[in-house]
């Protein structure tokens, strides 16, 4: 009985569910669509911050030569022709380090300051902050480039690489900010000078090329931190919950469970067709001494 009892119930089975396809719950395809615009909006998150990493790195290197130019230049203070100031086949530049005479656009002859001592005040701290801007720009840019999602020399982890990235550019604002208060003070320095009614026609200079690109460099590097500042401090808790949502469980979502389409009856109950006995049931012998 259970042997014709087992075939008729796998025969109604077969013959009921064996041609039946699970399609899933109508909003399982919709959940997956969900989760796959969710994947390709943070491939195409991780492509434009690549590319704004790349820009302001670019952006970055550009500042840093330009703060390097701005530093070895000569050309902060140049002579102003005016007035009875006529000798134009001669013109000095007075810079950080030197000051130089250029005749007829020919020969060109410089020296180096002999006393630091011996410098105004705003060319002596312009120097230091100078000095500093160099180092500070050029660390931005190796942190920088180390927290890049393109790089793999730190720990690849989304919140490492935005504190990173962060630090660098608050590197790059503390570089536009050394470089842009020496360079206007100067600015300012001989702007003061050429209005002063006690100085003769002679002592008097004007902006020099060098503080023309201290402004550009500043605004360089002010775009390069800012860049990176805004692209990565605002979301560095949102895209590490981001991903610890859509890789919790591999490569699906972490609700996305199988469920069949039908609960399962089957088609019989098991019931033994007799009750079990045994042959018979053995009296223990008991010891007994007396005998």
């Amino acid at each position: 009985m259970s042997y014709a009892g087992s075939y008729v119930a796998k025969s109604y089975a077969d013959k009921t569910y064996g041609d039946t396809v699970y399609t899933g719950y109508p909003d399982e395809k919709s959940e997956k669509e969900v989760y796959d615009e969710q994947v390709k909006r943070e491939k195409r998150k991780r492509q434009e911050s690549m590319c704004c990493e790349v820009v302001a790195l670019i952006i970055g290197f550009i500042g840093l030569i330009g703060v390097a130019s701005v530093t070895g230049l000569p050309m902060w203070k140049v002579t102003a022709f005016i007035q009875e100031n006529i000798i134009v086949m001669e013109t000095r530049w007075e810079g950080l380090w030197m000051n130089c005479y250029r005749q007829a656009n020919i020969r060109m002859q410089c020296k180096v300051y002999d006393s630091l001592l011996f410098l105004p005040a705003d060319l002596q701290a312009a120097r230091g902050l100078m000095c500093s801007s160099v180092a500070l720009t050029a660390f931005a840019c190796i942190v920088s480039s180390v927290g890049m999602r393109c790089t793999r020399l730190v720990d690849s982890r989304p919140k490492t690489k935005h504190i990173v990235l962060v630090s660098g550019g608050c590197l790059f604002l503390a570089g536009c900010l050394t470089t842009i208060i020496p360079v206007s003070w100067t600015a300012h320095v001989i702007i003061q000078d050429f209005y002063n009614p006690l100085l003769i026609d002679a002592q008097r200079r004007e902006l020099g090329e060098a503080l023309y690109i201290g402004w550009v460099t500043s605004a360089l590097l002010f775009s390069a931190g800012v860049i990176l500042l805004c692209r990565h401090a605002p979301r560095t808790q949102d895209k590490e919950n981001m991903a610890s949502v859509l890789y919790r469980a591999g490569s699906a979502p972490y609700n996305y469970s199988y469920r069949p389409g039908y609960g399962y009856q089957p088609a019989y109950g098991y019931q033994p067709g007799y009750n079990y006995q045994p042959a018979y049931s053995p009296v223990p012998t008991v010891y007994n001494p007396r005998y």
